[in-house]
């Protein structure tokens, strides 16, 4: 008999505690509670109290409910200790999120590309003007992150025809895709960039990575669309690459504070689309195959996929 527990602020714990118990049979799950002391041998979390991870040493694994591990590790950082030395941290991959992925960058690279934007704004003008449309050839999309989600983001965009080109840390091998990586090589990977997706991990090094001397590299009148993190923009870099037309228009599903105060700026701007945090969510059956699938290569003693390397964040 294993012994699983359970914290999530906003999903529904029974959902969670009823599917791992359906695919374990000889666990018993429950809702971690404050005093919680009882025996664990793994823990599924997403910000976790300090105080429910601190002193079990004990654990297996602890996994992450969310895309990404950040909201873990900054904890961490704030108070350390929150995670126990030495347990192994695994995240979630794909489980369903590349295709949504997917779907949200393509439909937005499309909008761009055919510049639906632009007519929207045309059509609230009452004015009927047929726009020169871009062409391929010419429409190069950099992709910021070139893991699991960026190289599906990439095989999508290729099978478009477009032209696509990556930067990550490391060098990357995907078919059809122009690989970046290391910090030097960043800004000749924006050069001629007149899209650019960010799909990067949130780290140190990544914070605020967007900015005015990346945006400064960029294809003239550029486009960007940001799925990853808020903390990777500079929110006043970007109200000013508008404003000068450096950036044409940007669509932004995450944010520094969510929800975004009523007062920001982007609410209102012209050239900036919004999605409240919908890029790619949890889905709760390909998340719990993959936690028991990983749970049980534990138990067998086989390594399981998913293991973050604590120092660079991913």
């Amino acid at each position: 008999m294993m012994n699983i527990i359970f914290y999530h602020p906003t999903f529904d714990s029974k959902q969670w505690i009823d599917g791992i118990s359906k695919r374990l049979p000889q666990a018993q799950v429950r809702a971690w509670q404050r005093d919680d002391m009882q025996p664990a041998d793994y823990a599924l979390v997403w910000q976790p109290p300090q105080e429910m991870l601190a002193s079990r040493t004990s654990l297996k694994g602890i996994f992450a409910l969310g895309a990404g591990v950040d909201a873990i590790i900054t904890q961490e950082q704030r108070h350390p200790g929150t995670l126990p030395a030495g347990v192994p941290l695994l995240r979630l991959e794909d489980t369903g999120m590349s295709l949504q992925m997917q779907e949200y960058a393509l439909a937005t690279v499309l909008r761009y590309f055919r510049r639906m934007d632009e007519y929207q704004l045309l059509q609230q003008q009452k004015q009927w003007r047929p726009l020169t449309p871009h062409q391929h050839g010419d429409f190069t999309v950099g992709i910021l992150g070139a893991g699991v989600l960026g190289s599906c983001v990439a095989e999508k965009l290729i099978d478009m025809n477009f032209q696509v080109r990556s930067w990550s840390r490391s060098l990357k091998d995907i078919p059809g895709v122009k690989s970046f990586f290391g910090e030097e090589q960043l800004y000749d990977f924006a050069s001629g960039c007149k899209l650019l997706i960010n799909l990067l991990p949130n780290t140190p090094q990544t914070a605020g990575i967007l900015n005015t001397n990346l945006f400064a590299h960029l294809r003239e009148h550029a486009y960007l669309i940001n799925l990853a993190r808020g903390a990777h923009l500079v929110e006043g870099d970007l109200l000013r690459a508008l404003d000068s037309g450096q950036i044409a228009a940007a669509t932004l599903d995450v944010f520094i504070e969510e929800p975004l105060p009523g007062m920001h700026p982007f609410w209102s701007h012209p050239r900036v689309s919004m999605t409240p945090h919908i890029g790619a969510n949890t889905l709760p059956e390909q998340a719990m195959d993959n936690i028991a699938a990983n749970i049980r290569a534990i138990e067998e003693g086989r390594a399981p996929t998913g293991l973050v390397d604590l120092t660079r964040g991913y």
